[in-house]
């Protein structure tokens, strides 16, 4: 993205999966973009208070939590602020881990899973993503119930995800093309949340954890993976 911005000021850009695209200089605001460049966010920060909710619900003896972010991006600092404002309420205390590289995503977990009744939140970062597999066998082997972001991680053996349907922002997006060819400016079109959340959960990994999800919780779930 940023190096197309560089590029053209005018090339119209239709942009999906941003979380902060005001705070990392692609918008001037979400209802009014102002440039070439409009889209859909991932998600608004205040999603960041569901991930604690959720961690809290499967796994209540939880009073600690580490938060995986990257500190260098807008959105690193903004989720994890939104996840610090929320902690308090539900009683837990949060301490940033920060996904530069493996070497101290796994340094810091493993002093983390020293002290007990602790859990995981693994934010939005596409360095995350990029150590999904550690990340997901660190969480196995300290035994620590883990949040994440999407679907990516379930799959692969993560807990529990909560966030937006990724495939449906991409048609949203087409919409938005379309709209644009049609004559539309990307300034005024605005940027756009999600409509569409998905809770994806992993059975085997819960038996693993000794957890237990509320009936309540897996009838909500749209995909249980077995």
């Amino acid at each position: 993205m940023v190096p197309l911005l560089e590029v053209s000021r005018t090339l119209p850009i239709v942009f999906v999966l941003l979380i902060d695209p005001v705070g990392a200089g692609f918008v001037e605001s979400l209802a009014r973009p102002g440039g070439n460049a409009t889209g859909f966010l991932m998600f608004e920060y205040g999603l960041s208070g569901k991930w604690l909710e959720l961690l809290k619900q499967i796994a209540p003896d939880v009073k600690r939590v580490a938060v995986l972010r990257d500190p260098a991006i807008a959105s690193g600092i903004g989720q994890f602020g939104a996840i610090q404002s929320a902690a308090p309420s539900l009683g837990l205390e949060t301490s940033a881990v920060n996904v530069r590289d493996a070497g101290e995503i796994e340094r810091n977990i493993t002093a983390f899973a020293r002290s007990s009744n602790g859990g995981l939140i693994v934010t939005a970062a596409p360095r995350a993503l990029l150590h999904r597999d550690l990340i997901i066998a660190l969480a196995a082997r300290y035994r620590l119930p883990a949040v994440y972001t999407s679907r990516n991680y379930v799959a692969r053996g993560g807990l529990i995800s909560y966030g937006p349907d990724i495939p449906d922002q991409f048609r949203r997006a087409g919409g938005y093309v379309n709209r644009i060819l049609k004559g539309e400016k990307p300034a005024d079109l605005p940027v756009q949340a999600p409509n569409k959340y998905e809770l994806i959960i992993n059975l085997k990994t819960a038996e693993a954890l000794d957890l237990r999800f509320p009936p309540s919780l897996l009838a909500r779930a749209d995909e249980v993976i077995e």
